[in-house]
């Protein structure tokens, strides 16, 4: 019978009052007055009444010149052109899939923006509408690009180069897309010996880092090999620091989530979500990044 880790309920840390109020982080609430100026432009999260500019949505006030924003704390993804994403196929529609990426209508994927397997670029036929489910079919992982965004906010994907594709054995973790940090390429192999894929919606996908590239397959097909105790063992480890790195809000990079794993190779990989263990790594991790920054 597994043992069952009992806890009593730990006071809560005071804030520091010290604390600077207004400085670059400035925090509003919805109907919280930002700037009575009549200059300002005004932009998402934000509307005018009286000649005043207020907050609708709770966030932190942006300004870039005369815009004024408010960049919610936390929302839907609103997916931007060469967004890399992790979504999970919902619907097998004509020439096309819906594809669910935590934004706040579902994705598309047309039989026009992949590849077909082998990798052939060519226009699609009848015969490839009818093979659709043998490619993509509902509850699978894939990773893609946002190609382009309809009118109505919904988000077009393709996965036009070998590096997207379907995702075969692996662990998918949902986080706030706003702990993202956007980067050239968001697809890392971490020298733990896992890779993940960082994707803008969120959505964070952990698998093996594979001995060899495997282009033939054009990314249709799912290995099933066993995975070896010890790739699910650093998967796992993964796992719990990336969500140690979201309960002390840090950004999800490469970096900063190998230095929360280098951090916890002390501990044993279930006690990485303890609270005395979470925050210790993520101040070592923290620290790590300031002197490497510095």
């Amino acid at each position: 019978m597994a043992a069952v880790t009992m806890r009593l309920p730990a006071v809560r840390a005071p804030l520091d009052s010290s604390a600077p109020r207004g400085g670059e982080k400035h925090l509003v609430a919805p109907g919280d007055t930002i700037t009575t100026d009549t200059g300002y432009m005004r932009g998402h999260g934000t509307f005018v009444e009286d000649d005043k500019l207020i907050a609708s949505v709770a966030g932190v006030v942006e300004r870039v010149n005369k815009l004024v924003c408010v960049r919610a704390l936390k929302a839907r993804y609103n997916g931007e052109i060469g967004d890399i994403v992790v979504g999970r196929i919902t619907e097998v529609q004509q020439k096309r899939w819906k594809v669910e990426t935590n934004s706040r209508l579902d994705s598309v994927l047309l039989l026009s923006s992949i590849n077909l397997p082998g990798g052939e670029l060519r226009r699609k036929s009848a015969e490839d509408e009818l093979a659709m489910r043998d490619y993509l079919q509902e509850g699978d992982l894939i990773s893609a690009e946002v190609q382009s965004i309809f009118s109505d906010g919904a988000v077009s994907l393709h996965t036009r180069s070998l590096k997207y594709g379907k995702l075969a054995q692996g662990v998918l973790v949902q986080v706030s897309p706003s702990l993202v940090k956007r980067q050239k390429t968001h697809f890392h192999d971490l020298p733990c010996g896992a890779s993940v894929i960082l994707g803008n919606n969120g959505f964070i996908w952990i698998y093996p880092t594979p001995e060899q590239k495997d282009d033939e397959a054009g990314g249709y097909t799912a290995n099933l090999e066993p995975v070896p105790l010890s790739d699910r063992e650093v998967i796992s480890r993964l796992r719990n620091c990336i969500m140690a790195l979201v309960t002390h809000k840090m950004m999800l990079f490469d970096t900063s989530i190998l230095y929360c794993y280098e951090a916890s190779l002390s501990h044993q990989i279930k006690d990485i979500l303890k609270p005395e263990v979470t925050e210790e790594i993520v101040l070592e991790a923290r620290q790590r990044l300031l002197d490497s920054e510095g």
